[in-house]
């Protein structure tokens, strides 16, 4: 017992994260607009990016075991015939209209990808987007139960 009293004890509970489903696609939409922000850094410079994540998979001896696999991610910019630079955002298999009939947004050069997706992610944040994440989400599961 007088071990446990070396040790400086408190009260805490762990902090939970929202059940809140416009919360949580916005923080999907964040993170991915990061990851997109982090390939578009990475092409500017030459390099490739691939960030790895965890999966499981079966060993010879048949344990389920967690490696490292690179991540598959698609960029969410084209480039048009005349050269310029478009971003386009998905969510939930399903491209936002960011206004009536307006699904990407003009670049112009990708140097300036970076700056677009920053602001972006910040109208994200103030909740600009919530109508338009709700109504693919709400669009992607009547899809999954006409299929099912």
């Amino acid at each position: 017992m007088s071990i446990l009293k070396t040790l400086k004890l408190t009260t805490a509970q762990p902090v939970r994260t929202s059940n809140d489903p416009v919360e949580r696609a916005r923080n999907k939409v964040i993170a991915a607009l990061a990851e997109q922000k982090a390939m578009a850094e990475a092409n500017l410079a030459g390099q490739h990016y691939a960030p790895a994540h965890m999966v499981w998979r079966k060993n010879e001896e048949g344990q389920r075991v967690q490696v490292s696999q690179l991540k598959r991610l698609r960029a969410g910019w084209f480039v048009d015939a005349s050269g310029q630079t478009f971003f386009g955002l998905r969510y939930a298999g399903k491209p936002i209209e960011f206004a009536k009939d307006k699904n990407a947004i003009a670049v112009g050069e990708l140097t300036a990808l970076p700056a677009i997706l920053d602001t972006l992610t910040e109208a994200v944040r103030a909740g600009e987007l919530d109508a338009q994440l709700a109504a693919a989400a709400a669009e992607r599961g009547h899809m999954l139960r006409k299929a099912g």
